[in-house]
Formats: structure tokens, sequence, C-alpha cells
């Protein structure tokens, strides 16, 4: 997501996990910058997505149906894995992740997934951001004992950034 001190507000196509809100909510709030901004627990799809005054009906209709195409799925964050700087869930399975990440990134080419600042997208659920490697191991290892998360993803969400950095959420998608 969007750091606070970028001004140009922007939107994200995610999906949101509140299932893991209960495990890793408050760790968010303390050791995140968007979890503070109103972005809850969730696996990020395309990021940065359409800027936020220039999002449309038509293009959430062209997002709607693409996300509409894809079969709801369950999905299950079974470990904890490190980052340098970064501790997050991985989902089992990704790839209906990455699939959804690929074709929404297809359709906006022009968006590419994190600016293109990664060959390879992997999809996880961010738990804390820190220089401090001993903080963020100890918070991995906290997290073992209540994982697994478990759901059935059946929606994604788009998210919009107001002029006061916060995010909202403007619009939710049924997956096929």
């Amino acid at each position: 997501m969007t750091r606070p001190d970028e001004a140009a507000a922007s939107s994200a196509v995610i999906v949101t996990v509140p299932q893991a809100e209960a495990v890793v909510g408050e760790l968010r709030l303390r050791h995140t910058y968007d979890a503070p901004l109103g972005i809850p627990s969730h696996v990020t799809l395309l990021f940065p997505f359409v800027p936020a005054a220039e999002l449309t009906d038509e293009t959430e209709e062209r997002l709607a149906r693409l996300i509409g195409a894809a079969p709801a799925f369950d999905v299950a964050f079974v470990r904890p894995a490190l980052w340098p700087e970064l501790v997050y869930l991985e989902p089992d399975p990704a790839e209906p992740f990455a699939r959804l990440t690929e074709a929404i990134a297809a359709e906006w080419p022009e968006y590419p997934p994190y600016e293109g600042e990664h060959d390879t997208v992997i999809p996880h659920l961010t738990v804390a951001e820190s220089d401090d490697g001993s903080l963020l191991d100890e918070i991995a290892a906290g997290l073992a004992p209540h994982l697994p998360i478990e759901l059935c993803v059946r929606e994604a969400q788009l998210y919009v950034q107001g002029d006061d950095g916060r995010w909202r959420e403007r619009r939710s998608f049924r997956l096929g």
C-alpha cells in the first residue's frame, strides 16, 4: 500500500482476510504503515491500481467481470515466513491469488503490480515490517501456535485512498 508521505490518492485491489484479525490485527496496527490508515488484514491483488480520482463506473464494471470470472476458493494461512524487514503469512494455495493478480495486471498493463518493482509477485499477508530482525523473528515465532487461519475466498475489494491518506473500501466484487 501507499506510504503515508506519498501525495497521490491511489487505489488497490485486495482480498481482505477478516479471519486473521484476531491473530494479526494488533500486530499490524503496531508494525505496518497501512493498518493504521484503514487497511485490514489482506492479500494484495494489484497495487497501485487506477488513481482514485480516475476510477469510473466502466473501470469498476470491467474489474467486476474479471473477478467474477474466477471461482471462489478455499485457502489456509499455515505458516509465518520472513523476508528482510517483513513477517508475512503464506497462503496455501497461493496460485488463485497469483492468477487474479496476473489477470488484473493483464487487463490494466499500465498498472504493473508494485509498479514493476518485483520480478515475481508472491501472494502474502503482511503481519509486520521492521528493520529489527530479532523483533521479526519473535513475531513470527509467536504466530505459529495460532495457525492455520482458514477461509473460503468469495470476494475481492477495491480500496481507495482519500486526500487524508486513509484507505476506505469503495466496492466489493464477488468471485464466480
